[in-house]
């Protein structure tokens, strides 16, 4: 048989994520706060998106329809951008609840923007109050006691102290990137360890609490020794600790006290970058006709499709410039439908959550339910996939406290009686109140917890509860009672 190069035509099938199912999948993912961000830049690339005021009629902008609609988009219309969200091809008009009858709580300044007789939005940030942070305050003390090269180089190790007030660095390296002798370094540090707060510039937790007993006067050669010796007390070895510093019951009594009393990191006392605050996602309560899901829209702005921007533009303009504003109204319409769809889907993922989790928001955390994504997915009828991107950073709000939406999924724990099982943060929740609830004589061991547990009706191994204990951040039985023996 002859070889040579021949053409064929072959059909073959394959899954392609287009351009806009891949930014429906990053919409979805999105918190509203990031969301915010992504819009804003919308905003500024597309000239036919805007946002509509808090007093605007919608004059002139559509956040619908495209120019020259005469009616309201159907369901057909909107199905490829439905898919695009929720993976699954389901419609956008079978949400479990009905909102449209619930009044819910103002959830921005802007909902309330004629309350202060003008047209401007109410700057909360403007009322708090600015602390100053740890690096500020040593500096400004630096200014006060040193000069010349010593500012320099206090300059260089303020800068080396982190946010608990602890430097770390080595003494001998910087004296050599800077070109001084080590005793200047040391000399520099000595004084910086006399600032406030009490015990900042020190190398390690010994050195920081000596700072601050040499500061009350309480650096006898006995808390020397004690405090040369803190792993010791960390263990709770007080006959050992008795013998080496030569104390009775009575004065080691009083030096234990007296070093509980000091700061291991005197840092904190001042703010360094704050900690974000969480915005909710979603807010949940609780109605006459059942409980109500509502996304939080205060973060994002309104956006609109200018139908009057268009036709302006496009009127007598050339064929290329016609092309490039139907791809931007293109763009624009979808963006809107994305951002309605991905809303949708949000809503009607939290009202699953909310119906399966029901015991937690009437009762508390011990009544919740083991629940998987694979369960909310089956109940809405959407890809586990979905689910999973709808519940990532995310939170919702609710009468019990703000949440994050992946607090809701746990593992479960079954019953030594019938086919009943009860969450894994249910049984955290009593592992947690069962040790608070302790006394010092009486240290429950791992399997003591386990057998009470057990006797309460879950099903639970010794090694479970340990897993647990060590993730909600206490120690062994013979950690704690170290503990309750140095608290008193």
């Amino acid at each position: 048989m002859a070889l040579g190069p021949r053409l064929d035509l072959r059909q073959s099938q394959s899954l392609v994520m287009t351009p806009q199912l891949q930014q429906a999948i990053k919409l979805l993912a999105l918190s509203n706060l990031e969301l915010e961000a992504y819009l804003a830049e919308a905003l500024e690339g597309n000239p036919l998106l805007d946002t509509a005021s808090a007093d605007s009629d919608g004059s002139g902008a559509d956040p619908e329809f495209a120019p020259g609609s005469d009616g309201p988009t159907t369901e057909a219309a909107s199905l490829d951008a439905d898919q695009a969200l929720s993976a699954d091809g389901g419609g956008a008009n079978d949400l479990d609840i009905d909102l449209a009858a619930d009044s819910f709580h103002h959830d921005s300044a802007s909902d309330n923007v004629g309350l202060s007789g003008s047209g401007e939005d109410i700057d909360f940030d403007s009322f708090a109050e600015h602390e100053g942070t740890l690096h500020d305050h040593l500096m400004a003390q630096v200014g006060e006691r040193f000069g010349g090269i010593e500012a320099i180089v206090a300059g260089q190790l303020v800068a080396l102290i982190d946010e608990t007030g602890y430097l770390r660095a080595d003494l001998a390296e910087l004296a050599a990137q800077l070109g001084v002798p080590l005793t200047l370094i040391e000399e520099v540090l000595a004084g910086i360890q006399c600032f406030d707060p009490s015990g900042v510039g020190g190398r390690d937790l010994a050195e920081c609490i000596a700072i601050q007993a040499r500061e009350a006067d309480r650096y006898d050669p006995a808390m020397a020794t004690m405090i040369a010796h803190l792993d010791l007390v960390a263990k709770g070895a007080f006959p050992q600790l008795k013998r080496i510093c030569g104390v009775d019951d009575e004065d080691l009594a009083d030096m234990i006290r007296e070093l509980r009393g000091y700061d291991p990191r005197p840092g904190l006392r001042f703010g360094g970058e704050g900690a974000p605050a969480v915005v909710p996602d979603l807010y949940i309560r609780q109605t006459a006709q059942g409980w109500a899901v509502e996304v939080n829209s205060g973060t994002l702005p309104r956006l609109l499709v200018n139908r009057r921007y268009y036709t302006e533009l496009a009127t007598g303009a050339a064929a290329k410039s016609k092309a490039w504003l139907s791809e931007q109204l293109a763009g624009a319409n979808w963006l809107v439908r994305a951002l309605d769809q991905r809303q949708r889907t949000i809503v009607k993922v939290a009202s699953a959550i909310v119906k399966q989790q029901e015991g937690f928001f009437l009762h508390g955390v011990a009544h919740m339910r083991p629940l998987t994504l694979r369960q909310v997915a089956e109940e809405i009828g959407m890809h586990e996939s979905t689910v999973s991107r709808v519940t990532s950073n995310k939170y919702l709000s609710c009468p019990r406290g703000l949440f994050e939406l992946k607090y809701f999924f746990s593992s479960g724990i079954s019953a030594t009686e019938g086919d009943g099982a009860v969450s894994a943060e249910a049984v955290k929740s009593r592992i947690k109140a069962m040790i608070e609830a302790e006394d010092s004589k009486a240290i429950l061991s791992d399997e003591t917890i386990a057998q009470k547990l057990s006797g309460e009706g879950h099903d639970i191994a010794r090694r479970t509860v340990v897993k647990y204990r060590e993730a909600m951040g206490y120690g062994s039985s013979v950690q704690r009672r170290r503990q309750k023996a140095l608290a008193g």
